[in-house]
């Protein structure tokens, strides 16, 4: 069961860091050169802390 949280919660990341860094691309008018490196510090600090309080929610695998 852990992993079928885990992958959603994995796509649910994918597709809300995606669309906060187009709302980014889209306010400063222009999209990033390096667009994977934004991607990427938007994405790990997020899932991070995401599968952090899953683990902490769902409790310890038995």
């Amino acid at each position: 069961m852990d992993i079928l949280w885990f992958t959603l919660i994995a796509v649910a990341l994918y597709f809300g860091a995606d669309r906060l860094l187009d709302w980014i691309e889209r306010r400063r008018g222009a999209r990033f050169e390096n667009r994977q490196v934004a991607f990427f510090a938007i994405m790990l600090p997020l899932a991070l802390a995401a599968f952090w309080l899953a683990r902490h929610l769902l409790g310890p695998s038995p």
